[in-house]
């Protein structure tokens, strides 16, 4: 489990916090949603749980250890808004191994098969995917990380009606592998599959 304990974000160039003695906890294998007003912080949250941005006070703990940037880093994987706009690869293939050139065909499958996507040649260009394989194709880069927590950032962003509902379902199936923490302003379809609702304001969360 997943534990925040009143943390504090203060940017320097900031007036004031962006988060302020902030508390929650995420359970294994669920998905927690996170939802709030466009500049609550609710990016900010998810690049500081990446170990991306350093807190300014509090703490994290899994279990009873606390975590350091760079054990986030480790521990969790994140899917930014609009992720396709930050391919590199030529191929899917390309895409799933930069940074990663060891990684062998039976991870490969096990990610992209994770996602929907094991029947998708994988010579192909991330670009001529749909905006829905896209996101998948998205969320097999983290996963072949093995990471214990799957971090999303506005995931419906984008996409047409059809394609968040393929969404939602295969966060859904995701959550009974790995524990998601997904941050939206639109909690309507992502409701439907958290198992706990957080709402970011003034600084703060609270349940919904």
């Amino acid at each position: 489990m997943l534990y925040l304990q009143n943390l504090t974000y203060h940017p320097p160039v900031s007036p004031r916090e962006i988060l302020k003695d902030l508390s929650m906890h995420l359970e294994p294998q669920s998905l927690s949603l996170v939802t709030g007003a466009s500049g609550s912080g609710k990016s900010t949250l998810l690049e500081i749980l990446a170990g991306l941005v350093e807190r300014t006070d509090g703490n994290i703990f899994w279990q009873e250890q606390e975590l350091t940037p760079l054990h986030l880093q480790q521990l969790a994987g994140l899917v930014f808004q609009f992720p396709e706009r930050h391919f590199c690869g030529s191929t899917m293939l390309e895409e799933l191994r930069l940074g990663h050139p060891e990684l062998d065909p039976a991870q490969i499958r096990e990610a992209l098969g994770a996602v929907g996507l094991a029947q998708v040649d994988w010579q192909t260009s991330p670009h001529v995917l749909s905006g829905g394989q896209q996101r998948r194709l998205a969320l097999a880069v983290q996963l072949v990380r093995q990471p214990y927590i799957l971090l999303l950032d506005e995931p419906m962003a984008g996409l047409d009606w059809s394609m968040r509902r393929q969404l939602v379902q295969l966060l859904g199936q995701l959550k009974s592998r790995w524990t998601l923490l997904v941050v939206s302003h639109d909690a309507e379809e992502l409701a439907e599959v958290a198992d706990q609702h957080w709402h970011l304001k003034d600084r703060q969360v609270g349940r919904v």
